[in-house]
């Protein structure tokens, strides 16, 4: 005796009716265990136990500088190792990202947070003809004037000047790390 779809389809929604509260449940168990069976974004971002900083940078002597509280907060979660010095003159903010993410933005934003105006964004080859990104940054009431440069270094020797870029390129595998993100901050 054939089927008629007509009953077949009542059969299939008087079970579903009657069901649902089981399936769902159980949907939202698996869903539940899901995060459990993944890495914990601590073991993601945990920075190797020690990270070997350049002693100098462009021929000047560096010299660590301490990180204040919320530094530390973002370096916890942060997929490698942040690390602030002086040569002197400028300070330098070297930070070794060991997969692709999103925590690495351009200072551009960081300093926008901070309530600086950005301004003269544009590229500069420095005298070992390195391509960087600067930029200028005036503080909120005007007294604290920067200039601003920053490049991703890939380990192949590749650089890139746009976080977003090198993003995509590091995700899709066209570039690999480790990388070594350099931020350069001067007074004008």
């Amino acid at each position: 005796m054939p089927l008629r779809a007509d009953l077949l389809l009542h059969a299939l929604a008087t079970g579903w009716t009657r069901h649902w509260p089981a399936l769902v449940a159980a949907l939202l168990m698996v869903c539940a265990a899901v995060p459990l069976a993944l890495p914990s974004h601590d073991a993601l971002a945990a920075s190797p136990a020690h990270t070997e900083w350049p002693t100098q940078w462009d021929g000047r002597a560096l010299r660590p500088l301490a990180t204040n509280a919320i530094e530390q907060r973002f370096a916890a979660r942060f997929p490698g190792a942040i690390g602030r010095f002086t040569d002197g003159d400028r300070v330098l903010v070297l930070r070794q990202v060991n997969r692709p993410t999103r925590m690495l933005h351009p200072a551009a934003d960081c300093f926008r947070g901070l309530g600086h105006r950005i301004a003269q964004v544009r590229l500069e080859r420095d005298a070992r003809g390195r391509l960087w990104r600067c930029f200028e940054a005036e503080g909120g009431d005007g007294s604290e004037r920067l200039r601003v440069c920053e490049r991703i270094e890939a380990a192949d020797g590749t650089a890139f000047t746009d976080p977003s870029a090198w993003f995509w390129a590091a995700s899709l595998g066209s570039s690999s790390g480790p990388w070594l993100a350099v931020t350069l901050v001067e007074a004008l």
